[in-house]
């Protein structure tokens, strides 16, 4: 379990004798420690595989460790291994622990839409810029465990003392729905624990050590469930590097590493600086970056991968130039170093810089892969359709029940799906079951009860039929019946409502005609789809194409040659991040970007840039002068040297000597 590892991580696999923090910089192999680590325990040290559980932030994240522990624990020695998010661990403790908190087992969990709709009925408003705000508030105060109370009395002004009303009104709409939203999956357990100690208890009985991935991006709901489940002796390792800390924006708290050290004063702190990814003078540059920030642990990555090329700081005139500079640069180096598309990324601080890239790229034939970018079926319109699939389907399902019935808006509002949603809970039986209890029925006003009626009859008439009849036809018949296509160009203007049906006629003619060549009928194309779904992106097959990504979305991946663009004032940083603990994190995501890179690494900037139509000039970002000197050389508009132009001359001599051969 040992072999191949550095000393700094055997000695971090081989700690038990209390809580353990590593401080893992980027590419010092982190993953290796912690699946060697599940390994140990599970074979040298006699605790049950079951009795584990390893916790990280993203599913992909998850899927990779639990696969690398497979084959360290082959067979039965990894049988009930726990590797999950946060978020899944929460959802699998308030499936087992629901009643005590007055939920079903079956309770619903609603997405960021869903969630989303209910914040919009409550503030009577469409504005999407004032309901992403009031999610996003609302989100904090969940993630720093604050109540609907509690947050009454610690608002600031106006605007939030309104977001903090509209928050009771949410939950006791969740309530009423037997739902939770993303957030309930980590604050729910933390209240189930604070008051109930029996259930505590038996869930520190279950997983009796936990590791922790990507420790600094915790919040502090997150940081409160870690401390429950590891108990006062504090058995867990955490793995966390303070330097790559840039979720500040989304709830993270970095001090979450300092107060480790002052909740647990037996705290073991092991840093791991050895980098197994990047060229020394890479490293170089992302140590001279970040030393400017106040750090809790001074750390150095080095790496015994030679000296490297240097970093390269390329000045381009604009923005377009810029692009179709980085386009052409990949183009030559593929085909003067035979590498593959792959081997290169775009790093860019925001989405809306990717445009000109994906035109450069276009024009110049390469294919690219755009991290981040959305789903077909994360797609509203798409999910509204399969929220009817589901529920013709599975008439408890009650996710689908919510979503189904509210759109389109057919005359069943929140104070009727309230009242349903309590008789439900009340029963523990779903929402469509409880719609046609005599008991739920005899106090709901005919106004009320009747389209409610309507809609729970449809969907039964419809799933009687699904099981004989040919998908396409019901399909269709179905999109007629709740007005789909009209409710669409009512709730969006014409374009945006133009596309949405396309991508609806597209989704219904793949089920047509998968259903006519397959011979399956609506529900079992359901379960086609649902499955799709749970397993889209389980595909990992490399694709050879530059990956054009957010530095935020970048994080954890690497790439033989890295152009990190746009590296200027009020870009990266942020003009909204200029000072104080927002420019020490916009270092961070600078320190991650350069981090990214193992051979390669250009850095541009432009001189002028175009802004809501009209061209401004820019500055280069101050990090730049924060990289070592003696690692880089300039290029571009404003270093066009006679040696540059000699590099230059050398590199056209040498294609052309490739192309006669």
């Amino acid at each position: 379990m040992l072999s191949g590892l550095n000393p700094q991580q055997r000695d971090a696999v081989k700690y038990l004798d209390g809580p353990l923090l590593v401080l893992a910089g980027a590419g010092s192999g982190k993953t290796r420690v912690i699946t060697r680590k599940i390994a140990y325990l599970a074979t040298e040290c006699g605790i049950d595989a079951r009795h584990i559980a390893a916790i990280t932030f993203t599913n992909k994240a998850a899927r990779e460790m639990r696969e690398r522990v497979a084959e360290l624990l082959p067979g039965k020695q990894g049988k009930g291994l726990t590797v999950s998010t946060f978020h899944s661990l929460g959802l699998q403790i308030l499936r087992h622990e629901a009643k005590r908190l007055g939920y079903k087992p079956r309770f619903s969990v609603l997405d960021a839409a869903d969630a989303q709709q209910i914040l919009a009925d409550i503030l009577k408003t469409s504005d999407k810029a004032t309901l992403r705000q009031a999610a996003s508030v609302v989100s904090n105060w969940k993630n720093a465990l604050l109540t609907p109370q509690a947050a009454l009395l610690a608002v600031a002004d106006e605007a939030e003392h309104q977001f903090a009303q509209a928050y009771q009104a949410y939950q006791d709409t969740l309530r009423a729905y037997q739902a939770m939203d993303f957030d309930d999956l980590i604050r729910l357990p933390v209240e189930l624990f604070r008051g109930h100690p029996e259930a505590l208890q038996t869930w520190q009985g279950r997983l009796r050590y936990l590791l922790v991935d990507e420790y600094q991006d915790t919040n502090g709901a997150q940081y409160e469930l870690m401390k429950l489940l590891a108990g006062a002796s504090g058995r867990f390792t955490a793995v966390g590097d303070d330097d790559q800390a840039i979720y500040a924006w989304r709830g993270a708290d970095v001090e979450n590493l300092r107060r480790l050290t002052l909740d647990y004063p037996s705290l073991k702190i092991i840093p791991l600086t050895q980098n197994y990814r990047s060229s020394q003078r890479i490293l170089r540059a992302a140590n001279s970056v970040i030393q400017n920030n106040p750090r809790l642990h001074e750390k150095n990555l080095w790496s015994d991968h030679g000296l490297g090329d240097l970093i390269e700081l390329l000045q381009c005139r604009d923005d377009r130039h810029e692009a179709e500079t980085v386009a052409l640069r990949i183009s030559a180096h593929k085909f003067e170093c035979r590498t593959e598309f792959a081997d290169y990324a775009i790093l860019y601080r925001g989405n809306h810089q990717a445009r000109l890239f994906e035109e450069a790229l276009r024009e110049a034939k390469i294919p690219y892969q755009l991290s981040g970018g959305q789903s077909f079926f994360d797609k509203a319109e798409i999910k509204d359709l399969i929220s009817y699939l589901r529920l013709i389907s599975n008439q408890d399902d009650d996710p689908a029940f919510i979503r189904a019935v509210t759109t389109p808006r057919r005359g069943i509002g929140a104070g009727t799906l309230e009242k349903l949603g309590d008789h439900a809970g009340q029963r523990h039986i779903s929402l469509f079951e409880a719609a046609f209890e005599a008991g739920f029925q005899e106090h709901l006003p005919d106004r009320q009860l009747e389209p409610l009626m309507a809609f729970c009859s449809f969907i039964n008439r419809i799933a009687d039929r699904a099981e004989k009849e040919a998908a396409g036809s019901l399909l269709e018949e179905l999109l007629t019946a709740i007005q789909y296509e009209e409710w669409l160009y009512e709730v969006e203007d014409d374009r945006a409502a133009k596309a949405k049906w396309l991508n609806v006629r597209d989704f219904v003619g793949w089920l047509t005609k998968k259903g006519a060549e397959d011979g399956k009928t609506l529900i079992e194309l359901t379960q086609t789809v649902t499955l799709m779904n749970l397993l889209e992106g389980r595909d990992n097959e490399a694709v050879d194409a530059v990956r054009l990504s957010t530095l935020h979305a970048a994080k954890g991946l690497e790439f033989p040659h890295v152009y990190l663009v746009g590296v200027e004032e009020e870009i990266l940083p942020h003009r909204e991040c200029l000072e104080g603990s927002r420019l020490e994190e916009e270092r961070r995501l600078m320190y991650v970007g350069i981090t990214r890179a193992r051979r390669g690494l250009t850095i541009s900037w432009c001189a002028k840039r175009k802004r809501g139509g009209e061209i401004s000039p820019c500055a280069p970002s101050r990090f730049l002068d924060e990289i070592d000197q003696n690692e880089v050389k300039r290029s571009g508009a404003a270093a066009e040297s006679s040696e540059a132009k000699e590099d230059g001359r050398r590199r056209l001599s040498a294609l052309k000597a490739m192309l006669t051969k």
